[in-house]
């Protein structure tokens, strides 16, 4: 029954807010109030607005991007990695390509017990990314749960991005936690990435979970510091 209460919120909420975009009322780019505007609009659990949001951005009826906070730039363009890299990137008109390093079960005891996960046993996509045609600008170590058909994956493949095969399977991060500190660059990821070991990195850590809190990915990238910036927002906007 509780299940039942909370799904019946979650449809009211998408149902008018959909309404309200398709209506006119909200037009093409206005921005949606925040969670907890929402939440008291509708007298439902901020939980519920996140619910809500995501089966809105499922039917491209809205765009979830980066707010006030920390997000990462690529050559001055704000780029929203919570879409995967491939995505981000593309969507600012920087075309990659990537090299997959590493597609396996593994067992991941000290993450699990780190960010409380329901089980040790995780896919590893490791991949290489690098300009069309030019420089590796990046190495992604990500780590997702070992269910569904996302455990299928190392004898299946990778045919398309990470982000599409975690949506399929049903997982779409929508909050999380990023870390980001310099790094030297290990011997055998400077060979990869054909620059002098030592050198240092971005390195950055997300932790991605879906609207209920379940896990999504733990992304461990070095990112070429040339390329890639740390852009800060704090304050209210003028």
């Amino acid at each position: 029954m509780f299940g039942q209460v909370l799904k019946l919120k979650h449809e009211r909420v998408v149902e008018q807010l959909a309404r309200e975009i398709r209506g006119g009322r909200l037009a093409r780019g206005t921005q949606l109030p925040g969670e907890h505007a929402l939440a008291t609009r509708f007298d439902v659990s901020r939980n519920t607005v996140r619910q809500a949001l995501t089966e809105l951005s499922r039917r491209g009826l809205i765009e979830t991007r980066s707010g006030k906070g920390s997000f990462v730039t690529f050559d001055g363009r704000t780029i929203d990695d919570r879409l995967g890299w491939s995505r981000a990137l593309a969507e600012q008109g920087v075309p990659t390509t990537v090299r997959v390093l590493r597609l396996e079960l593994v067992h991941e005891p000290e993450l699990a017990e780190r960010f409380d996960l329901p089980s040790a046993e995780c896919v590893a996509v490791d991949r290489l990314r690098s300009l069309d045609g030019g420089a590796a600008i990046s190495i992604e170590r990500s780590r997702i749960p070992a269910v569904g058909p996302l455990r299928e994956l190392p004898e299946r493949g990778l045919t398309g991005s990470l982000y599409t095969a975690l949506r399929s399977a049903g997982l779409v991060p929508t909050q999380g936690e990023e870390w980001v500190e310099l790094a030297e660059v290990a011997p055998p990821d400077a060979q990869l990435l054909d620059c002098a070991a030592g050198k240092l990195f971005l390195r950055t850590r997300r932790l991605s979970r879906d609207a209920r809190g379940e896990f999504v990915e733990h992304v461990e990238s070095l990112l070429d510091p040339a390329r890639f910036r740390l852009h800060l927002r704090f304050g209210e906007a003028s």
